[in-house]
This record gives structure tokens, C-alpha cells and sequence, in this order.
């Protein structure tokens, strides 16, 4: 056998072995995977229409689902979690039959789905949703109060499924092409969604709100944000014309957020630079503040870092060049391109959108302080990195790798930059990589060929070793009479992977594998360039 057949099996049955561990259950499978019940219809649009009660923290509502049938079956399985309850589902004015499992609910269609037809179906639900312990970490409703006891909500749902609280197909593979979203809550009150206001309509004692949203749109990202909240906006001149840039933030912190806010449009014209155009620019741009932390809502950006420079005022890297932005406007607005744009079509691959935008905030200081500075920042991220199991996580059970998918996802990514040679090669190709996978789902194995082939190296290792192991790839050296005698070690079978060096004042490049190669040098020490993510090993003579 070939040597990536023989690792292609090793990998396959530790995935097995890793999934057994596990124990995932039939509901994991079913939230997770690609089942019949969910393959044959296309989603097209969602017309979501809640209303909100803070007093009784429950919700009720419609979503009419709009779909294309792409091949013809008679049995939908849409996803809603308890304590959340699907009340009945409705199509031509026909009331169906629904068979509950857990958080799937399997619904009769008795009308015949031709091929290619547009049909729509009515979801009607209510229930009081789960409530977030720790957003967002911890999904679901987070019902809190601000300074003037006024009701301050929002709903945050990566992982854990937008099905916490409204019904949908709940799998990433599949985007709504546009959506429709009325918000109804007590009058005193303003709900913000995703995309462009279309309309307020208000009565004695409730006001609804009407977002829309015309590009493709993951379900996590779909959020509900009320708040006693005052706006403010700018216009942006970016690459593909004027950007609406619209600011929500609670009365009290107006000031602040006038302030604080800056950064917005200074993180626009970064990554606009290194990424390509803003993907959204039909449903304008939002920072919303919230009771947590914040999260990637397409259009919708939440924020909640206390209007502080850093991570609540601490530098993650330990550089000091965290304290320059604030982490959540650069990082949550990172997602827009990684996550929003480009999204994965199965979570276990949530690195493309952890790494990618992790590296972005070295990015953004390498736009306004240099490649050093940017440099600095993502090795000293590296103390976070725990390679305690791989990044990339099991498929088809709704299971993301380790947290080491932020971090050492960066780090695996800086090194990327480091083999093309060319800086502005290197912008090409993460441009390009947004242009050709413009509001598409993807998996891994996508976004390694395209790396490979735009690098022109072959990274077959170079993946499998810091995606799907958690060694850290070892240099072993000596040094005899000015010949550098060198390897890899503690890698992956076949591991190949460039790195710089510096001897007598001069950096070169060494193309290291798992056999003893030497090199002439003139010197007998060698300095290994510290944007590389791995360890040396200097033998004894």
C-alpha cells in the first residue's frame, strides 16, 4: 500500500475509535448528518415572524419555509429543541402530521413534491427557549437587565443549533438564500435583527420590527437583539462603493461606543485590503451591543467587550500588541469573510472559520503596524495552544475539534504566509480564496487544495499533521565540522514542511523530512525563524 493510503486508513480508524469514545447518540447523528429527510429539499427563504415576552421569557411565532424540491420524497425533518415545542405545520392550508425524536421532528408532507417546484411549508411554534448560562458559549436566550432595569435580550446559538429556539433544517450545509425576519416586542423596546430595517409598526403596547436579509445566510447566524438601544451610522467607502455602517448600543453608553467604534472602520479597511470586498454590502454592516461577550451574526455583529482595547482589557497574546484593538470589533467582524462568506459545510471543520479569523487579528496589526508587530502577535498566542486532540472534529455527529482550531489554526496559517515568499502573493490568494468561495459552503478538503495548488506545495503533511495530530512537528539537528546533519521527528508519516534559518548572519531555507538530509554551513550554530510553529532537537555529539 501507498503510504497516504496506509495514513488514510490510520486516520479513518481513529476517527472510528475517537467517535465510538465518544458515544455519540442517534440524536447526534441526526442533528449532525446529512439524512434523507433533509437532502431532498433546498432551502430558499425564510419568512420568521416571532414575538417576544420578556416577562414570561417565552416566544411564539411562524416560519414559513420556502424550498426547492430537489428530488421527490414526502417526509421533511425539521429541527426544533425542547423546551421549545412545534405546535403544527401546515401546507396549502392542510394540517400535517408530525412524528417527534428528540430534537427532529419528521413531518407528513401529503401534497406530491414534483422536482424543481418552489413549495413553502408553515412551522407554527412557541415555548420559553433555553436560557444561556454562559453566552455564548452556552446557547440560547440570555435574558438580563441593563443599568436602568430596562429588558436587555439576545439570542446566541453557534454549536448548540439555531433550532434552540426556532425551527429550520439545522444543518450548515445548506444556506437560505435570503431571509425575512419580524420581531415583535413590548413598545418601549427596539429589536434588532440581521440586514436592512424594512419597516416598524407599532400599536398600544407592542412594536414590530421587519429585517431583511438578501444574501445566503447560516441559521447561528440569525440572532434577536432588544434593548432600550439608541443608533448612530457612517457611510464607508470601500471597494464596492458606499457601506452602511449602522451602531446599536444601549442610551448609557453612547459616548463610549462613539469612541470605541472607531475601530470598526479602521477593521473594514484592513481586511478589505487582505480579504477582498466586504461580502454584505446589500445588508450593510452592524455592531449590536448585547448582554455577553459577542458573536458573528451576519450584518448583525454582536458586542459586548465592555468598551476595552483587548480581551476585556487583556492582551491575549502577552505582547502587548492585543491592547492595540479591541478583540471583539476586529475578530467577530473577521467572521463576516470566515464564517459568514465562507462557511463550512460540517462543524467539525469549524477551524476554516476559528483559524482563519484568529489569524486575521495579526492581520489587522500588520495593516497598521507591520509585519513585525504581526509577527509578534500570533507566536505569542501560542502559549494558549493546548494539543490536547486534533482541530478538526468528528463528522456527521454536530462535533468540533479542539479549541486549538483558534490558535494553533493561526499559527498554522501564518506559517502559510511564510511558504509562499511573497507577501503580495500571499494577499492574492486569501482575496481569491474569497472570491471563488463567495457565499458557498465548503469542506477541508477544499480549502487544502486550494492552498496547495495556489502555493504550488504540496501540503498533503503539512494538514494532516497540524489538523489531525497534536504533535508538534520536531526539528532534530547536529552540527559536525560546519554540516548541518537534520530531520523531522514526532510528525506524521511522509512529513515535508520548508523552513528558514539563520547562519552567519544569513537566512536560507531548509526543506527537512523524516530522513537525515544535510546541508554545508558556515557556522556552527543555526538560528530556526521563529514564525514557524514547531520545536528543535540538537543532538550531542
Amino acid at each position: 500500500m501507498r503510504r497516504t493510503q496506509i495514513f488514510i486508513l490510520f486516520f479513518l480508524l481513529n476517527t472510528y475509535v475517537q467517535s465510538r469514545a465518544q458515544k455519540y447518540s442517534a440524536q447526534d447523528t441526526l442533528r449532525g448528518s446529512i439524512t434523507p429527510e433533509r437532502i431532498w429539499w433546498d432551502l430558499v427563504y425564510y419568512d420568521l415572524d416571532v414575538t417576544v415576552q420578556p416577562k414570561v421569557k417565552s416566544i411564539r411565532g411562524t416560519n414559513t419555509i420556502h424550498y426547492k424540491v430537489v428530488s421527490p420524497n414526502n417526509i421533511m425533518q425539521i429541527d426544533l429543541q425542547p423546551p421549545m415545542k412545534l405546535i403544527k405545520a401546515v401546507q396549502d392550508e392542510v394540517e400535517l402530521s408530525i412524528n417527534q425524536n428528540g430534537n427532529a421532528h419528521f413531518i407528513q408532507l401529503e401534497k406530491k413534491q414534483n422536482r424543481k417546484k418552489i413549495e413553502q411549508i408553515v412551522l407554527h411554534f412557541d415555548g420559553q427557549p433555553k436560557e444561556a448560562i454562559n453566552a455564548p458559549w452556552d446557547g440560547g436566550f440570555s435574558w438580563k437587565k441593563d443599568y436602568n432595569d430596562n429588558d436587555f435580550i439576545a439570542t446566541s446559538c453557534q454549536g448548540i443549533g439555531a433550532s434552540v429556539w426556532w425551527p429550520n433544517k439545522d444543518h450548515m450545509y445548506d444556506e437560505v438564500d435570503s431571509l425575512q425576519m419580524k420581531i415583535t416586542v413590548p413598545k418601549h423596546l427596539k429589536a434588532v435583527g440581521n440586514g436592512r430595517l424594512r419597516a416598524v409598526t407599532k400599536n398600544e403596547k407592542t412594536a414590530s420590527y421587519t429585517w431583511f436579509v438578501s444574501n445566503p445566510i447560516n441559521n447561528y447566524g440569525v440572532n434577536i437583539n432588544i434593548g432600550d438601544y439608541v443608533d448612530f451610522s457612517e457611510t464607508y467607502n470601500g471597494e464596492k462603493g458606499n457601506l452602511d455602517m449602522h451602531y446599536f448600543v444601549l442610551k448609557d453608553n453612547l459616548n463610549k461606543a462613539k469612541k470605541q467604534f472607531l475601530d470598526a472602520p479602521k477593521m473594514m479597511k484592513a481586511f478589505e485590503y487582505w480579504f477582498g470586498p466586504y461580502p454584505f454590502y446589500e445588508d450593510s454592516y452592524k455592531l449590536v451591543e448585547v448582554p455577553y461577550l459577542g458573536m458573528e451574526h451576519q450584518s448583525s455583529i454582536t458586542y459586548g467587550n465592555q468598551y476595552k482595547n483587548g480581551y476585556l482589557g487583556r492582551d491575549l497574546s502577552g505582547t502587548g500588541w492585543g491592547l492595540k484593538f479591541d478583540f471583539i470589533i476586529i475578530h467577530e467582524s473577521g467572521h463576516e469573510w470566515f464564517a459568514n462568506n465562507i462557511t463550512n459545510k460540517d462543524i467539525a471543520d469549524m477551524w476554516i472559520h476559528e483559524g482563519f479569523t484568529a489569524y486575521s487579528e495579526n492581520l489587522f496589526l500588520d495593516y497598521y503596524y507591520g509585519k513585525e508587530a504581526s509577527s509578534e502577535y500570533v507566536i505569542g498566542t501560542r502559549k494558549r495552544i493546548r494539543n490536547d486532540r486534533p482541530i478538526i472534529g468528528n463528522y456527521n455527529v454536530n462535533a468540533e475539534g479542539s479549541s486549538d482550531m483558534y490558535y494553533k489554526g493561526a499559527n498554522m496559517i501564518h506559517m502559510l504566509r511564510q511558504f509562499t515568499k511573497n507577501d503580495e502573493k500571499w494577499r492574492g490568494i486569501l482575496r481569491k480564496m474569497n472570491a471563488k468561495f463567495h457565499h458557498q459552503t465548503v469542506t477541508t478538503q477544499q480549502i487544502e487544495s486550494f492552498l496547495s495548488d495556489e502555493i504550488d506545495l504540496d501540503l498533503h503533511s503539512f494538514f494532516n499533521q497540524y489538523l489531525r495530530d497534536i504533535r508538534i512537528p520536531t526539528l532534530e539537528y547536529n552540527i559536525d565540522k560546519n554540516i548541518l546533519h537534520y530531520r523531522w521527528i514526532n510528525v506524521v508519516e511522509g512529513f515535508e514542511m520548508p523552513i528558514e534559518f539563520e547562519s552567519n548572519k544569513q537566512w536560507q531555507w531548509l526543506y527537512p523530512t523524516v530522513s537525515w538530509q544535510t546541508k554545508a554551513i558556515n557556522s556552527s550554530t543555526i538560528t530556526v525563524d521563529e514564525d514557524y510553529y514547531i520545536t528543535t532537537k540538537i543532538l550531542k555529539k
